[in-house]
């Protein structure tokens, strides 16, 4: 292999789909493969080295080869609002305490499970219903950061403001989930336990393409919007490995040294965890979700 060449290639590449973004252009490059071991920018560091399969079954026209275009794809039909939403945050002196049904605050989702009569159904046939969740957790009010960067689980990796899950950007084949599958108007949908979730930056949340605050990552460190104080658009040659990077934000009346960032291209939310997760963070979500539902491969297995 001439390592010359392919490192030449991959610079020109970065440097063209930076260009792009900076130029407000809607072709993004596809985040298949960008998952690695060790931190390390514009990849998951993810738990999960194996993958199972499922997602999404067909690449839709929206691919152009490497690169996938947002306007391009398709949305799960309807509009579905859920006036029983709830999102209760409550700051303590040492922790911040969560307490969410799961669904989104005041924005809606699209219907599912995904219906054989619409129109998307020929690239995903998501058949998971959305049901609420009981979730009661605490994150550190005031976070650390980890001697090392700590690898993203496949499930919930934060939240947002309106009570919307985050999950990494990997889809249960490990492929570019806000790539390959097909969401809802808010870019969200379901896995097999009903609970809601983004992989991206959600159209539909509330500052995602601002300066502002518009969720937490689990290990207490606030995720801001796509854009900084002054306006200018963020790309992940801004960021660290973890998608985030050094600066003082003000938040609810919190002060944070390290923020997650929003942006256009993948990873979208975070790559891996700058701060420590607490024990018993993880604990409280694994006991509001329950035991794992895998079921074997096809287009009816749960989604995570």
């Amino acid at each position: 292999m001439n390592f010359g060449r392919a490192i030449f290639t991959i610079v020109l590449t970065a440097a063209t789909s930076l260009t792009a973004l900076a130029a407000g252009a809607h072709e993004l490059p596809v985040g298949d493969g960008h998952i690695s071991q060790a931190p390390l920018r514009g990849n998951v560091f993810a738990c999960q080295t194996t993958f199972r399969g499922g997602g999404a079954r067909h690449v839709g026209d929206w691919f152009h080869g490497d690169t996938w275009n947002p306007l391009e794809k398709p949305h799960v039909a309807g509009r579905v609002m859920w006036p029983q939403a709830a999102l209760t945050i409550r700051a303590g002196a040492d922790a911040v305490s969560i307490r969410s049904n799961g669904l989104p605050v005041g924005q809606p989702t699209g219907t599912f499970p995904i219906s054989p009569r619409d129109p998307v159904y020929q690239y995903d046939t998501n058949p998971n219903a959305i049901a609420e969740q009981s979730l009661s957790f605490d994150i550190p009010r005031v976070p650390a950061r980890a001697a090392q960067p700590g690898c993203l689980p496949m499930g919930m990796i934060g939240y947002t403001t309106t009570g919307v899950a985050l999950y990494n950007a990997l889809d249960a084949a490990g492929r570019d989930a806000a790539a390959h599958e097909v969401q809802d108007l808010c870019d969200g949908h379901p896995q097999g336990k009903g609970q809601y979730h983004y992989h991206s930056a959600s159209p539909c949340l509330p500052g995602a393409n601002a300066n502002v605050a518009v969720g937490w990552a689990l290990d207490g460190y606030p995720i801001l919007g796509k854009r900084d104080a002054k306006g200018v658009l963020l790309t992940n040659a801004d960021l660290d490995a973890c998608h985030g990077r050094a600066e003082t934000v003000t938040v609810d009346g919190r002060r944070y040294d390290y923020a997650y960032r929003l942006t256009e291209e993948y990873p979208y939310v975070l790559g891996c965890y700058a701060g420590t997760v607490l024990p018993q963070t993880q604990q409280a979500i694994r006991q509001s979700m329950g035991p794992p539902r895998d079921g074997p491969p096809g287009p009816g297995r749960p989604r995570r």
